[in-house]
């Protein structure tokens, strides 16, 4: 009997990532729902992310919105409920470390369903970061952690987690990142329309709030990633997350000529100017992850990262939020070996996590759409 499956999301890097998942799902003809908790929902936003990434829109959008952790996440519990009763379905999946992924696995836990924890076992060892505790206690509460890699699962074992309940599936973002780059070659023009296409450039993010909500932290990752850009006269594009511009304008923070701000992009516009840049500075772990993937050097502003397997690689580099640190940061991954291999799978992790359940999904075609 082929199962039915509900997936819980609220973010676009979820999306990005249960997208393979769900494309999957759709070969093999096997039933499902999509649920967005509202999370970080916005029409502009989310509608047309839906869209660029040729996904069909989530049956249900419970616009839970933002709020303090506990607030939201008991939220998201109570609206989850009743959704979940109405669909039954027989397996939730969840994806990562977000509120809304750790309230999909409480309401699944606690209802007669199956939860699969997508991208199971990784951990920056702080437990200062709400994601490391989301991604904890779905990793003890799921019935199937997909963990991307060896030592993801690894991970699990040493923390008396049964090997039966423990599958080693690579990761998504392999697939997704595989999937939409040829989504992106034909759909997208950013790097004519932001001046980019003939000349080398940097891009970065800063969206973290231990990041950008310190005006003296963010003030020094500015000055830092600036700093770079005057180095190696190489303009930085910044597609500048609303939080971000806000906190630049409560401040008054300088940003360094170098740094061209530009409006928020579209996933398939971004991973266009991943796959491109000639290095990538970021605060995001799934950045990390595609810029692995793509071969592009990262510079990882933060202190710990549950990426580990991307330092040890060499596509990434942690920096301190300082000038000195990041260019010295920068330096070091643009020059050192650049052909390292993705430690994240062969893009074939959707197929695996579906065979979890006897799903077998026929061959994803070869051609453009999707």
């Amino acid at each position: 009997m082929t199962p039915r499956i509900v997936f819980v999301l609220g973010t676009r890097p979820e999306i990005v990532k249960l997208a393979p998942i769900i494309r999957a799902c759709d070969r093999a003809e096997v039933e499902y729902a999509v649920v967005h908790t509202g999370q970080h929902y916005s029409e502009r936003l989310d509608g047309v992310f839906f869209d660029d990434l040729e996904l069909p829109e989530p049956e249900y959008n419970l616009e839970v919105g933002s709020g303090d952790h506990a607030a939201q996440t008991g939220e998201m519990v109570s609206r989850l409920g009743g959704v979940i009763e109405r669909e039954a379905p027989d397996i939730v999946i969840v994806q990562g470390d977000t509120n809304s992924a750790f309230a999909g696995g409480i309401v699944a836990s606690k209802r007669d369903a199956v939860l699969g924890h997508v991208e199971a076992g990784l951990r920056s060892f702080n437990r200062e970061l709400p994601e490391e505790l989301n991604r904890v206690l779905i990793d003890h509460a799921a019935d199937h952690l997909f963990a991307p890699t060896d030592e993801a699962a690894d991970q699990l074992r040493r923390e008396a987690i049964p090997d039966e309940r423990i599958e080693v599936t690579g990761n998504t973002v392999v697939d997704a990142v595989q999937q939409h780059e040829r989504l992106a070659r034909t759909k997208s023009d950013v790097l004519t329309e932001l001046g980019v296409a003939d000349e080398p450039f940097a891009l970065m993010t800063a969206h973290r709030g231990a990041n950008v909500d310190d005006p003296d932290r963010f003030q020094g990752l500015l000055d830092g990633i600036g700093a770079y850009g005057a180095h190696t006269d190489v303009p930085v594009v910044y597609p500048v997350h609303p939080r971000s511009a806000e906190n630049i304008d409560e401040y008054d923070l300088d940003v360094p000529e170098e740094i061209r701000c530009v409006d928020p992009l579209n996933f398939l516009d971004f991973l266009r100017l991943e796959s491109e840049a000639s290095i990538v500075f970021t605060d995001s772990g799934g950045v990390q992850e595609e810029t692995c993937v793509l071969e592009t050097p990262c510079v990882t502003v933060r202190e710990s990262t549950e990426r580990p397997e991307t330092l040890a690689v060499g596509s990434n580099v942690l920096a301190d939020p300082t000038p000195e640190s990041i260019v010295a940061a920068a330096f070091e991954v643009r020059d050192g070996p650049n052909d390292w291999e993705s430690p994240f799978g062969d893009g074939h992790a959707a197929d695996r996590i579906l065979e979890t359940f006897g799903v077998d999904a026929p061959p994803l075609s070869e051609e453009v759409p999707l």
